[in-house]
């Protein structure tokens, strides 16, 4: 990296820190939490399929596993903030271990319909489990207070609790894709068969990416159960895991910032269709919308900038 990109890196840093802080003071907390929290889940769905080239179609169930421990936690076992979410984080990771050793046994297509068939699993256990609450899901799910003072139950504390956490999920995120472990990623993306050949254990390689994009998955499942104070199944459908599919390729598959750009496109349509004449259309409109990206910038919204830069320099 040259000391032009670093500082580049740095100012851009600041301006989002900036934008972070004072968010809350313009638009509603509640509407900045849910694009985080779904901006950390396709963060961590995209270090598998961007720089690892794994296509998962059952991330809904550590999100939502993630938030029915969460909320179970919370409510019944009266966990404190801290260790209610980290229950859920654990839990997704320990989904994500017993799932990605089934699944890394396959590639291509089959690696993801078996990741759809453990995932609809899940969510048929979600569904007749006692204590995730069936069809009515886990409501009312305590916020309680962060650290012991923190009052949660004030939307804009919680926001900040919440940039704090995406954060930290995020920096894992750019810790990962930019280390040594991050390169062998990329090298079994774009050619397993050559890193084999230089000594890698490829299968482990995945099944470590795979188990660490399920603990950031359950984290942001666990952080949105909080803010919303609900678990449902609508968290570990199937359609779940279309989504963040989708807000993953809209933003740039492969770029860091791509899927919270992604989200926060996403997450804007939904909240802004639902509301008005085309609520009912809103599968209708994101599906359209997901084919006008792969037929006509493939790359993503940030890809496509990213490739316009170079070309004017």
């Amino acid at each position: 990296m040259t000391k032009i990109q670093a500082r580049n890196r740095l100012y851009l840093l600041l301006v989002a820190i900036v934008i972070g802080l004072l968010a809350p003071l313009v638009v509603y907390p509640v509407f900045l939490m849910k694009i985080l929290c779904f901006a950390l889940f396709a963060c961590a769905f995209n270090l598998l399929l961007g720089f690892t080239g794994l296509l998962s179609f059952g991330h809904a169930a550590f999100f939502g596993g993630a938030a029915y421990v969460t909320g179970h936690a919370l409510s019944v076992w009266g966990l404190p903030f801290e260790l209610g979410i980290l229950a859920g984080t654990l839990a997704a990771t320990v989904m994500g271990a017993i799932v990605g050793k089934l699944a890394i046994r396959r590639q291509g297509i089959y690696f993801a319909m078996v990741t759809l068939a453990l995932a609809q699993l899940i969510y048929f256990l979600c569904l007749q489990a006692p204590f995730t609450g069936g069809e009515n899901g886990q409501q009312g799910i305590p916020r309680g207070f962060a650290l012991g003072i923190l009052d949660l139950s004030n939307n804009t504390t919680l926001y900040y609790v919440v940039l704090v956490i995406f954060s930290l999920g995020f920096g894992l995120v750019y810790r990962v894709i930019n280390s040594p472990f991050g390169q062998v990623l990329k090298a079994v993306r774009e050619n397993e068969p050559r890193a084999i050949s230089l000594g890698y254990d490829t299968d482990r390689v995945k099944l470590t990416a795979f188990i660490v994009s399920s603990a950031l998955a359950g984290l942001a499942g666990a952080t949105k159960a909080v803010v919303f104070q609900l678990a449902s199944l609508t968290d570990v459908h199937w359609h779940m895991s279309g989504e963040v599919v989708l807000m993953t390729l809209l933003g740039g598959v492969g770029t860091l910032i791509g899927p919270v750009v992604g989200a926060g496109v996403v997450v804007t349509l939904q909240n802004t269709l639902s509301s008005g004449p085309l609520n009912a259309y809103v599968p209708v409109v994101l599906g359209g919308i997901f084919v006008v990206c792969v037929l006509a910038f493939r790359r993503g919204i940030v890809g496509e900038i990213k490739a316009l830069i170079k070309q004017s320099f």
